[in-house]
């Protein structure tokens, strides 16, 4: 089996929207907060969503609290008369992989992503729990920023890192930031109190409300509907063991490999959009991604700038592809994670025409 996944067929991102990310949107519905993100890929493109030929979406019903959430989602996109959809309860990247997929059977040569969170309403901390080991470890309710924590200390005793340097991860995303008129953090950083140490406030996502969309198109189509494309020129997915015990969390074997089967390692990227919640694991994906100091990454300002569950690691794609699109990069890397301490892994690489 070769070593790198070649797609049989060209897909490229031609559009991407996303919400202005806020604390809380107490005051919109999901429907209403995805509504205007959907006219805007739709609008960039001049697609109609009759024209479209599949729809995938990520969410989580857990977030929503109430089963088969994303059923009421559909009204933003408009079900009748029917269309081909499909939804992955997990963080919209899953959701665009799945779509890529599609269009590589030559079903469809058109699809519509979307993604969406609202983390505000509960304690996201201790929702994200439910992802755990459910008779081992969950009944333990370790919360997602004290496994970060666990995973930050590993780093450190290890000596690939210590506060300092995981305060100036935070610095650069927060001043990065300051561009991306989407985020929710921007800025400087303030010192802050330790939230589980080692973190303290500033080495941590904020908690907010969010979506994001992209649309897909195959070969001559995604010339037609955008100038420069961002092709897909290699993604794949890959998961670390379970339980945390097991793990080495220093290191992100499944990051590796599925960045070596998009063919990640194949020429160098210019840029990297690397969904790391916490400012340890970015530590431990530029090491696992091969990413000097001449890679530019998360130029938007991260996760640590905008965090909605379900939808950053969907943005984290999205903005690599308008780097491509506005000719800010031309081989750029985009990154997903999903689960405790960086347990699940999505890598995309995207490239645009030689210019």
């Amino acid at each position: 089996m070769p070593s790198v996944m070649r797609p049989g067929r060209d897909i490229a991102i031609v559009a991407f929207g996303q919400t202005d990310h806020r604390r809380s949107s107490d005051e919109l519905s999901e429907v209403e907060m995805l509504m205007p993100v959907l006219h805007q890929v739709l609008d960039a493109t001049g697609l109609k969503t009759s024209d479209i030929g599949f729809t995938c979406s990520g969410s989580s019903d857990y977030l929503a609290g109430r089963a088969f959430s994303f059923t009421m989602a559909l009204d933003g996109v408009g079900a009748w008369p029917p269309i081909s959809e499909s939804h992955v309860e997990m963080d919209g990247a899953w959701a665009l992989y799945e779509a890529w997929t599609k269009l590589l059977t030559g079903e469809a040569d058109t699809a519509l992503v979307y993604a969406y969170g609202k983390s505000s309403p509960g304690s996201v901390r201790d929702v994200l729990t439910r992802q755990l080991d459910p008779y081992y470890v969950a009944p333990l309710w370790p919360d997602s920023v004290a496994l970060a924590a666990l995973q930050a200390q590993a780093l450190i005793d290890a000596g690939d890192t210590d506060e300092p340097a995981l305060a100036g991860v935070a610095s650069r995303s927060r001043r990065d930031a300051a561009a991306n008129s989407h985020a929710q953090l921007k800025g400087s950083v303030p010192q802050g109190e330790y939230v589980v140490r080692p973190l303290r406030t500033g080495d941590c996502p904020p908690v907010g409300d969010g979506a994001a969309a992209v649309i897909l198109a195959a070969g001559d189509r995604a010339r037609e509907l955008c100038e420069r494309p961002a092709w897909i020129r290699g993604i794949d997915h890959r998961i670390e063991a379970h339980s945390l015990g097991l793990r080495d969390l220093t290191d992100s074997p499944s990051s590796r490999l599925a960045a070596e089967r998009a063919g990640a390692f194949e020429r160098p990227v210019d840029s990297a959009e690397l969904h790391a919640p916490f400012t340890a694991q970015e530590v431990v994906l530029r090491k696992a991604l091969k990413l000097g100091d001449d890679v530019t990454v998360n130029p938007s300002g991260g996760a640590l700038a905008a965090n909605p569950v379900m939808a950053a690691g969907l943005i984290r794609l999205g903005e690599a592809a308008a780097r491509i699109h506005r000719g800010a990069s031309d081989r750029a890397l985009a990154h997903a994670t999903s689960g405790p301490c960086l347990q699940q892994n999505l890598v995309a690489v995207l490239e645009g025409d030689a210019r």
